[in-house]
């Protein structure tokens, strides 16, 4: 199996000091850092836009990878590859064409994934597998943090590492040590975590213990 990615979720930071707690994660070891994008649309909530991932690109070397929530993804792709994502996944539930918004990701010159909802088979990816760089398995019900884990994603996780062994394959939501492990076990290779690091003073044992799991 490849490398096992940690992804801190900055949804569960402090936003009052953001530079320090991406700082923290860096310290840490962190492999990349996580950015939650809401419109209130797509989901029933709102966090931060373009202007967010601007400033605070300017503090850390770390990718960003950013998880587009929102209805039209297409249209949104390129302001947010010039504000500093690294890598962009968008919603196949969205109102955006799957394949257009992958192009124009690739075109931009950044790493697409496209992500499902909880209640997505993920049969509904497959036609899209042989041109992306990611799959975002969510495992709690995408808006908000602090939710607890849906084992039913697990089959899905599998589904697609059995049809696509060299695709990253990432999961976001209820992710600690023990669901870490039952990830890793069923396929995943990059694990997003949030108030399970976000908590702690220091997470780079939890880092370290994530990929370990």
């Amino acid at each position: 199996m490849k490398k096992i990615w940690i992804s801190p979720s900055l949804l569960a930071a402090d936003f009052s000091c953001l530079d320090r707690e991406i700082a923290r994660m860096e310290k840490a070891e962190a492999d990349c850092l996580h950015l939650d994008i809401m419109d209130g649309v797509f989901v029933p909530n709102i966090s931060f836009g373009i202007p967010v991932i601007s400033s605070i690109r300017k503090t850390t070397v770390l990718p960003f990878d950013l998880h587009l929530m929102i209805s039209d993804p297409l249209s949104y792709a390129e302001p947010f590859a010039k504000a500093g994502a690294d890598w962009i996944t968008f919603h196949l539930e969205s109102n955006s064409d799957p394949r257009k918004t992958i192009d124009e990701i690739h075109r931009l010159g950044k790493k697409a994934g496209l992500s499902i909802r909880p209640g997505t088979p993920a049969e509904e990816l497959f036609p899209y597998l042989d041109s992306l760089d990611m799959v975002l398995v969510m495992s709690v019900e995408p808006g908000f943090g602090g939710q607890s884990f849906l084992d039913s994603c697990l089959p899905k996780i599998t589904a697609i590492r059995d049809r696509a062994p060299q695709l990253r394959i990432s999961v976001d939501g209820g992710i600690n040590l023990e669901t870490g492990r039952l990830c890793r076990d069923a396929g995943a290779d990059m694990l997003v975590a949030g108030s399970f690091l976000f908590r702690l003073e220091n997470p780079a044992d939890e880092i370290s213990a994530l990929r370990e799991s």
